[in-house]
């Protein structure tokens, strides 16, 4: 098996992941800024300047099926870039929130789409054994962007009264390279023999890859399943009811976790926390170096130990950071407190939920609907993640940062719940496998 060629291919896939970590974070430097500069209030500020990011994964998850289908898991690829790039020379030179807001909104749609194509692409041509950590690829890049995020708003945060425009503008350089690496790509393999019905095609890409006896295991497998298929097939059928369920519950647990909230806000919430404007843009640094490292420790365990036992990990541990910093709020504790129980609510994730989810997502269900599987349970994640972080500084202010993050405690604890009674492990078996097992007639 040449698996340098699988990693190369992997990598540049696996990139999308880092423009969308960028993305999501980089707008946190520019919060107050932007709050000043348009004088919105809370409420609009919250759910139009600062949400409509969000808003666009929403349809880039909800609808990102049908191009992945039917352009190619590549094209689809080719065009997020390209999304990613509009956006972010758009918002460097928007004057009013509309327009900003809708540039933003571009870039959303990218990221959304980029939970689908990317995490499918990379789960069609990594071995078994393999997958999980070459999934979770995408993972490290997101965790990677936020990190350079973070650090470049630190970085330009005091050269002037524009300098958010330069946070928002700088990604034009990344997807850039991002778009034109991606060319270099072959098509999915099983796209092809799935959509194209192009058997020698597939096996070409199949046969740059692996042995010739491997290829044919692996092209009868494929076929095995199609042939199992029935016309009009859909993910709501009653079949497909335990692999959706898990995809909701995953991508639902994700985001009541308050990850977004808190990648969102994270200077915001450490000022709140006591913190000086400058010590807050640092500390948001702290959080990139925590979740990479974290990162790249579940996504060397998620084969050796499986997916179930990240979980595990990640959500006793947020269950003691959540704890911790609801402890700290209510008793008004001041200074590195908080950070610090947010760095352990950091690597809680990374290790857990961050690593896991878009592999998991990914395995669960059969090739021709792989894609509308994955879709569905990032449309979850997204519709959270967009409202949860539009309502952060109204609830803040409403109901207080205690109350908040008790609930998102009080939530993981049902995580934990979940895992222990639901969630199957999906390590080491083949997609054709975990197809069978997972999608009986009940």
């Amino acid at each position: 098996m040449n698996n340098r060629k699988i990693l190369y291919w992997s990598i540049i896939v696996a990139f999308a992941g880092f423009l969308f970590g960028f993305d999501t974070v980089v707008i946190s430097g520019a919060d107050k800024q932007l709050q000043q500069l348009w004088g919105s209030s809370e409420l609009f500020h919250g759910l139009v300047v600062m949400s409509s990011a969000l808003w666009g994964t929403v349809i880039g998850a909800i609808f990102g099926a049908f191009p992945t289908n039917i352009l190619g898991r590549k094209k689809t690829l080719i065009i997020i870039g390209l999304l990613f790039f509009v956006s972010s020379i758009g918002t460097a030179f928007a004057n009013d929130p509309i327009i900003f807001s809708i540039f933003r909104f571009l870039g959303g749609i990218g990221i959304g789409a980029s939970t689908i194509a990317a995490p499918t692409y990379v789960s069609e041509i990594a071995p078994a054994k393999d997958r999980g950590k070459l999934v979770a690829l995408y993972q490290f890049n997101i965790v990677f962007g936020i990190l350079i995020a973070f650090t470049s708003n630190y970085y330009l945060q005091d050269i002037g009264e524009n300098a958010w425009r330069w946070m928002l503008g700088i990604q034009a350089f990344p997807s850039f390279l991002y778009t034109i690496l991606v060319f270099g790509i072959p098509e999915s393999p099983r796209w092809i023999l799935e959509y194209k019905k192009d058997r020698a095609k597939a096996v070409a890409i199949l046969k740059q890859i692996n042995s010739d006896s491997a290829v044919e295991a692996e092209i009868a497998a494929i076929e095995k399943e199609t042939s199992h298929e029935e016309k009009n097939e859909s993910i709501f059928m009653a079949k497909y009811r335990k692999p959706l369920l898990l995809a909701f519950f995953i991508a639902f647990f994700n985001q009541l976790s308050g990850i977004n909230a808190f990648l969102y806000y994270a200077p915001r919430i450490f000022e709140l926390a006591g913190l000086e404007k400058s010590a807050s843009f640092l500390s948001s640094i702290g959080i990139g170096v925590i979740n990479l490292i974290f990162t790249m420790i579940g996504i060397s365990l998620i084969d050796k130990y499986g997916r179930k036992t990240l979980m595990y990990l990640g959500s006793v541990g947020y269950i003691i950071s959540l704890g911790l910093v609801t402890t700290a709020f209510y008793f008004e504790w001041k200074g590195m407190a908080v950070p610090l129980f947010f760095f352990l609510f950091i690597a809680s994730h990374a290790i857990g939920q961050g690593a896991v989810i878009w592999v998991f997502i990914s395995e669960l269900f059969p090739n021709k609907l792989r894609a509308a599987g994955t879709s569905f349970g990032t449309s979850v994640h997204w519709v959270l993640a967009a409202l949860i972080p539009s309502f952060i500084p109204f609830l803040f202010k409403e109901i207080g940062t205690t109350t908040v993050f008790a609930i998102f405690c009080i939530m993981m604890v049902f995580q934990l719940l979940w895992v222990f009674t639901k969630m199957p492990e999906t390590k080491g078996r083949t997609l054709e496998e975990l197809s069978e097992s997972l999608s009986k007639n009940e």
